[in-house]
């Protein structure tokens, strides 16, 4: 018998593990996005990370960066059903003009391209040895960027406004491409200091939440939101939408910061997210064309190193050596959050942490009846993407892969 909301949270009150049963499986909300609509693409290679423990996860001897190439590749060709990836890199391109007012353009020479990186575990440019974006990943999307997607390096920023470029990110990057651009919260040493644009973000409700955006994302023509697989106390997860977080004018300490909209309420009901309207925002989710988490390693928590090597199947005790994409930022979201439980069934503040998700995929008509409008310019928000969860953590299988006409699609590519 399906367990209603009351249930679920006398189960959490009552300190019983979460399990992925929990969540209404196949029962997609939203409207989806992509060239193949909601379709998120798993790239998983057991070659890709061959970290034991012993010395640093992120050295080149235990990331191939070739296989992590390939697994990019055949992501952005899985995306858009092509055979190649300079075809790949015009399709989306062309799919995202299209469908946002821009016309039947593909990449135009000289427009600037910001790719978020996600360094919420670092605290100055020295190196670390706590998860962030792998620096092979943001490395391979900027081989793709410069080489079949033709953009001139010049063009492309990697930044994280609120936190600092590491030097095993900076110096993989720029010793191949020096003429990409690096932006964090302090700048020097070949960074540039963010600079933030006062009231970009006022949020759709009353919030004491910081409302300045990096000038990199309002003035970049496309975003690439490059999250990394993990868990977060209070959020219950930490994806592509929470990433955005990290584009606004915040302080370093986040003890600083308010939070608010970032945890859902724990009886079950709808709420306002800030979430939503960081999906929702025109220089954030709406200016994102890709949408990338990197599951190269996972983590159960959004501090430390990797420590927890994956049980279920394809992962069977290893790391989950996966890289995820999509156009569709709900639905690439709802799978990250899909893995996570399924593998970390009790993990902290996790009841309830897809409201987010129902929220931005019905965002025009959401459960909390918010009126999400993140510019306060009097748009509503439409539909951000597909929301829905899996059958089962075995087959793993969408609405989409079962056959039906709506929903998620989770395309292996490899």
């Amino acid at each position: 018998m399906e367990m209603t909301r009351r249930q679920f949270a006398l189960s959490i009150a009552a300190g019983s593990l979460l399990r992925p049963s929990l969540f209404d499986p196949l029962s997609p909300l939203g409207v989806p996005r992509g060239v193949v609509p909601g379709r998120v693409t798993w790239a998983h290679d057991p070659e890709a990370v061959t970290w034991d423990g012993t010395g640093s996860w992120w050295t080149d001897a235990h990331n191939d960066q070739s296989v992590i190439d390939r697994m990019v590749s055949r992501s952005i060709r899985g995306l858009t059903n092509q055979k190649g990836d300079a075809q790949a890199w015009s399709s989306i391109f062309h799919y995202f003009n299209r469908t946002h007012g821009r016309g039947k353009a593909g990449y135009r020479a000289g427009e600037k391209i910001a790719i978020k990186a996600n360094l919420n575990n670092t605290t100055d440019h020295g190196t670390i040895e706590r998860l962030n974006s792998s620096p092979h990943l943001i490395l391979s999307l900027v081989r793709q960027l410069t080489g079949p997607g033709r953009v001139r390096e010049s063009s492309i920023t990697v930044f994280d406004s609120s936190r600092f470029i590491p030097s095993n990110l900076y110096d993989k990057i720029h010793h191949e491409f020096p003429g990409v651009v690096f932006v964090d919260h302090i700048g020097g040493d070949g960074r540039v200091k963010a600079e933030f644009k006062p009231n970009a973000i006022p949020f759709s409700v009353p919030s004491r939440n910081a409302s300045g955006l990096d000038t990199t994302v309002v003035e970049a023509a496309y975003l690439i939101d490059a999250a990394v697989l993990r868990a977060h106390v209070s959020s219950g997860v930490t994806l592509c939408a929470k990433n955005l977080f990290g584009a606004t004018s915040i302080n370093p300490d986040w003890r600083k910061n308010a939070h608010d909209g970032f945890p859902p309420k724990r009886d079950g009901s709808a709420s306002y997210s800030a979430f939503t309207d960081f999906l929702g925002h025109k220089d954030l989710g709406e200016k994102t064309i890709l949408f990338v988490i990197d599951g190269l390693y996972g983590n159960d928590n959004v501090d430390g190193p990797p420590h927890r090597k994956w049980k279920m199947a394809p992962f069977n005790n290893a790391w989950p050596n996966s890289i995820f994409m999509s156009f569709d930022g709900v639905a690439i979201d709802s799978v990250g959050l899909d893995f996570l439980t399924s593998e970390w069934p009790d993990l902290p503040d996790i009841a309830n942490a897809d409201n987010y998700l129902r929220e931005a995929a019905l965002a025009h008509d959401p459960p909390s009846k918010t009126l999400y409008d993140p510019e306060r310019d009097g748009i509503r928000c439409r539909s951000l993407g597909v929301h829905e969860h899996w059958n089962n953590g075995t087959e793993k299988k969408y609405s989409r892969n079962l056959g039906q006409a709506h929903g998620i699609e989770l395309f292996r590519v490899n």
